[in-house]
């Protein structure tokens, strides 16, 4: 027993001697870094490639023999080249306000806290900010692993002129929020997509509870807030960031509860092997046309992922359809496929490729 503060002492001398280190390190490659970025602006090379980002990743990840786990290590790396960004040139990242958003939290897991987070009041707005060049990139929810599509974003799409460039895979862990006994909540707030989460949960503890839809769950959390009556369904950083306590935490159906994001630009990714292509169409009004669009990929090897429909908006009836195949867009097999589709659609449009998202962030 005598010995343990000695032991303990050691070890944390041990442990101050190796954070020299490696700030030591970490500068020697911020200097890198700064070298790489004066090449960049001058060849008007991308500061964000998604391509690189993940060659970095997987590089570090193949190098952890632990005992911290691959996400620790992602997480460390993916905030080191968020400063590495602001280095070569800082960026602008627009996504749906405001602060303690699940996409604000997904924006700042991505592309780490050294960049500009643009808080914007819609996903519409997201669009509108990366094909006006107002922000470099812009970051939207596509898909939830127990939802479904997000609408809002498939829409879009249809009006804006910009391109995929990668995709994150974010972990969503939703709590109740109130600031007073949970037994005299009359009311719940939240984002549709939210309440769709939590379902289950919702239907057998808050039977008789009026539910609210806002535009997003952070807003809900403001107006918790303001009220001990009145409960939210957001995260923890909104809890934090506008003074309501946590009353439950976990409270959706399903444990892994996987929301993925898509990272607009006006840039096109390089192929890194393990990609993806998402595809928008609209096909003849013609019998079959749909299945000879999707036989187009089969017949050329190509698995489809994701697969939605929404309504065009110019003619009644008349459906645009959104895919995810696993390949790249230069590949001879896509191009195919995109080619015999084309004689079943009267129109059909790459939205982009992009890396596949690694680890849940």
């Amino acid at each position: 027993m005598t010995n343990e503060p000695k032991r303990l002492d050691d070890l944390r001398e041990k442990i101050d001697t190796l954070d020299k280190q490696l700030v030591a390190l970490l500068s020697e490659r911020a200097k890198v870094v700064v070298d790489v970025g004066e090449l960049k602006r001058d060849s008007e090379t991308p500061i964000y490639a998604p391509h690189r980002e993940r060659e970095v990743l997987d590089r570090a990840l193949a190098h952890n023999n632990g005992p911290l786990s691959s996400r620790t290590i992602e997480a460390i790396y993916r905030e080191l080249m968020s400063g590495s960004f602001q280095l070569e040139k800082p960026l602008a990242i627009a996504h749906l306000a405001p602060i303690g958003s699940f996409s604000h939290i997904a924006a700042t897991r991505h592309f780490g806290s050294s960049v500009d987070c643009i808080g914007v009041p819609t996903i519409n707005r997201v669009f509108r900010e990366v094909a006006s060049g107002h922000c470099a990139y812009g970051l939207v929810p596509y898909e939830n692993s127990t939802s479904g599509s997000i609408t809002d974003t498939l829409d879009a799409f249809q009006n804006h002129d910009v391109t995929i460039y990668a995709e994150a895979l974010i972990d969503i862990r939703h709590c109740l929020l109130c600031n007073g006994p949970t037994k005299e909540i009359t009311t719940i707030a939240s984002k549709p997509q939210v309440f769709t989460q939590c379902r289950k949960w919702l239907a057998e503890m808050f039977p008789n509870v009026e539910m609210i839809e806002t535009a997003s769950s952070a807003q809900a959390v403001k107006l918790a807030a303001k009220d001990s009556h009145f409960a939210a369904i957001g995260s923890q950083l909104a809890a934090q960031e506008y003074g309501v306590e946590i009353a439950v935490e976990n409270v959706q159906d399903r444990a892994e509860n996987i929301t993925r994001f898509l990272v607009l630009a006006k840039e096109t990714a390089n192929p890194t092997g393990n990609d993806k292509t998402t595809i928008m169409f609209t096909t003849k009004h013609e019998p079959g046309a749909l299945v000879d669009v999707l036989a187009a990929f089969r017949d050329n090897g190509i698995n489809l992922s994701h697969i939605d429909k929404r309504p065009s908006g110019r003619v009644n009836w008349n459906y645009t359809f959104y895919i995810d195949a696993d390949s790249h867009r230069d590949t001879a097999e896509l191009q195919t496929a995109v080619s015999n589709a084309s004689a079943f659609c009267t129109s059909i449009e790459i939205l982009g490729s992009y890396p596949k998202a690694g680890q849940v962030l």
